[in-house]
């Protein structure tokens, strides 16, 4: 998201967070080594996340779906178990304390690798490239950040992201939001007249109909961010090269493409990871 984080949940997916939270919550399940992987929960592959930040994850009939949930599946499949996922505070994701605390195996959620992050977590190779984007009504007339800044015009941003860092770093201080749903609200509702936020998130909002009549990318910040799959510092290497040989084998045998393709869009020349 690129941070890759109150979210107003609905109904289903308030039930969904309140199933998986006591599952994480429960004591009873003893962890297990796979293949010299240890993993918190015996028979499944535990993964952190903080919904909903589609396309990357979100509820879909009480489901949690999306590319990174994809991507994490594959490492589950390597290791013969199917993924179990946590809803759980983005703070609590960047910062390493969801995988201190014992909550899950592994961070996702468009996790921007930074300096900063790997103090705390040890990261896999990176699977997606990230930008960031501008997003505004058509009529704004804004063409650029500079625009943003120059015209004093509302910016918002979503909390703990690097999206947020980025536009502070520039002199600005942007209404932050605690989710990406939230944040697009507020520039639905007039609370800000523009918000940044990931491109590929940007462009998931805009194959709704009703947002692409309205509203539109007003530019492109290109940051050089990649997303990277997280783990506890220092604790289980195997399941770091394991994630890595998943990434490698999904970019080889066309495996990342199909799920780009499914979740993203067509797929850049340049791909869509490193």
């Amino acid at each position: 998201m690129s941070g890759t984080t109150p979210r107003r949940l609905a109904a289903g997916a308030a039930a969904l967070v309140l199933t998986l939270s006591a599952a994480a919550a429960c004591g009873g399940d003893e962890g297990a080594t796979v293949q010299g992987v240890k993993l918190i929960k015996k028979g499944a592959l535990t993964s952190c996340t903080h919904l909903p930040y589609p396309p990357f994850q979100e509820e879909r009939g009480g489901k949690v779906v999306g590319f990174d949930v994809d991507m994490v599946d594959l490492v589950a499949k390597k290791l013969g178990v199917p993924q179990k996922i946590v809803d759980t505070p983005f703070e609590t994701m960047k910062t390493g304390a969801a995988l201190n605390a014992g909550k899950c195996d592994i961070v996702m959620g468009g996790m921007t690798i930074t300096p900063d992050r790997t103090k705390f977590m040890d990261v896999s190779k990176p699977y997606f490239d990230a930008t960031q984007a501008l997003l505004a009504k058509k009529d704004s007339g804004l063409r650029s950040l500079e625009d943003v800044k120059s015209r004093k015009v509302k910016l918002g941003s979503q909390a703990g992201t690097t999206g947020e860092e980025f536009v502070k770093g520039k002199g600005l201080d942007p209404r932050s939001f605690d989710n990406s749903l939230a944040e697009l609200d507020g520039l639905r509702t007039g609370q800000v007249d523009v918000i940044v936020q990931d491109y590929p998130v940007v462009k998931n909002w805009l194959k709704n109909p009703a947002d692409a009549a309205k509203y539109t990318i007003v530019a492109n910040l290109d940051t050089g961010e990649q997303y990277g799959l997280w783990f506890r510092k220092g604790d289980n290497p195997k399941l770091v090269e394991m994630t890595n040989q998943a990434i490698a084998q999904a970019k080889a045998d066309g495996t990342y493409k199909k799920t780009y393709e499914k979740w993203i869009g067509p797929m850049p020349k340049t791909g869509g990871a490193s």
